[in-house]
């Protein structure tokens, strides 16, 4: 069973509907005994960096996922805010992010005028041929955006996928079993329904 994060900051229940649709179980909660059993997780998230991590400290369920995640190395999907929270800091505020990959949440530095920020709307992606969450996805996968920042790897081994917005931009990341996507897998269709359903099979 997948646990998609409730600390209120994100599309969860879109989310849950994506993948009612493709037939994998999951379940929208904070509460940690159905963290420890849950077998994958997904981090949501919709809105400004500090305000995500202050509402998932508040949650309580930052000791269990290190625990579950970490230690245990059971996969964590983090989406749009919840890949960015995954990083290091953001330019958007002071709160430090999780951590989890070595990376920064960094401001577009892009001719407005020409590329409008925020970057909205569907987009092709460039994913790595290895990676198994983009399987089936490789030649024409195109994917929902709305952001106006973007990840920023120390280690080029993390990058999962790129996009082109003005400049080449990370929109995938990875870490063994730590993944985020900058996009809306749940607002993408088919495409967002493959993503999920080769998350669910990990």
């Amino acid at each position: 069973m997948i646990a998609i994060l409730d600390y209120g900051v994100g599309n969860v229940k879109s989310i849950s509907n994506m993948f009612k649709k493709i037939g994998v179980d999951s379940v929208i909660t904070a509460d940690i005994n159905i963290l420890k059993s849950a077998s994958k997780y997904i981090l949501p998230g919709v809105g400004a960096f500090d305000y995500g991590m202050s509402q998932l400290k508040l949650s309580g369920m930052i000791p269990t996922l290190e625990n579950e995640v970490l230690i245990n190395k059971k996969p964590i999907l983090g989406i749009c805010l919840g890949m960015q929270l995954l990083t290091k800091r953001s330019d958007e505020g002071a709160e430090p992010g999780l951590g989890w990959i070595d990376a920064e949440t960094l401001n577009f530095k892009l001719d407005t005028s020409v590329f409008p920020i925020p970057h909205m709307g569907w987009n092709h992606i460039m994913p790595k041929i290895d990676e198994k969450l983009f399987d089936g996805l490789i030649s024409d996968a195109r994917f929902y955006f709305v952001h106006s920042f973007y990840v920023s790897c120390a280690k080029e081994e993390n990058i999962a996928a790129s996009c082109q917005y003005g400049s080449i931009f990370t929109c995938s990341i990875h870490r063994e079993n730590i993944y985020g996507v900058q996009f809306h897998p749940e607002k993408s269709h088919k495409f967002g329904m493959r993503l999920l359903k080769n998350f669910s099979e990990l």
